[in-house]
């Protein structure tokens, strides 16, 4: 089986590639990358030292695409990853409409020449964000939780958030390129008829992310505190309750293998760690403290845009559909985290320039 994965030298992209690659030497894995991003070229050589193939191709490019070689399936990773592109000054909206859309675009051509199989990750920032900003809340150990005593949002469940809640605007616009992505990956799949798969995943976490404030917050967080360098909360209050659930990519190579071995299309599902991988920024602080000692953290109590208090997903229709759960664990994840900080001190600086 022939796989082929976009944005393969990225933090999502490398770590399955390389987690497929040990489960199944017979598949043959390859991928493009355009290298925008600070450490890709380190994946690169890991990848290629297992046996990967790796180009240098621009997913915008649709002449870059059509010269790929021919695949089964292919892996959707690559992305402008961060809530805040288009708004924040790093990129413009038509770069995350270029990278986000209109590169998905590019891949499902790709698949309806070739026949080939389509996997989408996508995020949790497909959810509607009013709804988020208004959720009925109290504060348990340092933490936002649900307040099941008051009427909670269609789609909010003991488990989280689940693939009904609603997902109209706003959702930021880069959710509403992932959420762009996925309908046009399900009217493909219908119109043309190849298999697609579509995981909405919740925030990745693990040694070797490009963690940025606005993206791989565990990460950023770990390697922040490890470095002494400034931290602050921001919005809620400057108390840092907000929360997020996180899950390490291995976990979501592993959904991928039964996906691939499934073969027919799986529509919609949450892949993430769900309440049991999640934790407030407050929380994080107390594991960094325990881990690396004390560190001030400042507040800033001013809201920042698409910013919601709690994000948690419900993977319960993944568990019921392929099998599938999460075995990292949040302490295995942060610590995994933790050693990387301190075998790499010089990572925070190679990610953040």
């Amino acid at each position: 089986m022939k796989i082929l994965i976009s944005g393969i030298c990225g933090f999502a992209g490398s770590t399955i590639a390389t987690t497929l690659r040990a489960a199944d030497s017979t598949l043959e894995i390859s991928g493009f990358d355009n290298f925008i991003r600070p450490g890709s070229e380190s994946n690169r050589r890991k990848l290629q030292d297992l046996g990967i193939k790796v180009c240098h191709a621009d997913l915008r490019v649709t002449s870059d695409i059509e010269a790929l070689p021919a695949a089964d399936w292919v892996l959707d990773a690559a992305a402008l990853p961060s809530v805040l592109a288009g708004v924040d000054g790093k990129s413009s909206s038509r770069q995350l409409l270029e990278h986000n859309l209109l590169g998905t675009v590019n891949l499902l051509e790709f698949c309806k020449a070739r026949r080939a199989g389509f996997i989408l990750l996508s995020t949790s920032r497909v959810y509607s964000i009013p709804p988020l900003a208004a959720l009925p809340l109290k504060v348990v150990d340092d933490a936002f939780q649900p307040d099941t005593t008051s009427t909670l949002p269609l789609g909010i469940g003991p488990r989280g958030i689940t693939e009904s809640f609603a997902s109209n605007p706003p959702l930021s616009l880069y959710g509403a390129t992932k959420l762009s992505s996925e309908l046009l990956a399900l009217e493909y799949a219908a119109t043309y008829g190849f298999p697609v798969h579509i995981n909405r995943c919740g925030v990745l976490a693990g040694a070797g992310q490009f963690g940025q404030a606005e993206q791989g917050i565990f990460s950023f967080w770990v390697h922040s505190w490890r470095g002494r360098r400034p931290l602050r909360y921001i919005g809620f209050e400057g108390r840092g309750l907000q929360v997020r659930d996180c899950l390490h990519p291995r976990d979501v190579a592993r959904l991928i293998a039964k996906q691939l071995a499934g073969g027919s299309s799986g529509g919609i599902v949450n892949v993430a760690g769900g309440p049991a991988n999640a934790m407030s920024l407050a929380q994080l602080s107390a594991w960094c403290r325990e881990r690396f000692g004390p560190h001030e953290v400042g507040a800033d109590p001013r809201p920042r845009p698409f910013d919601v208090p709690w994000m948690v997903l419900d993977a319960e229709l993944a568990r019921k559909t392929w099998d599938w759960a999460p075995t990292t664990s949040l302490t295995e994840i942060l610590e995994e985290i933790a050693r990387h900080a301190e075998a790499e001190p010089g990572w925070f600086e190679l990610c953040n320039p």
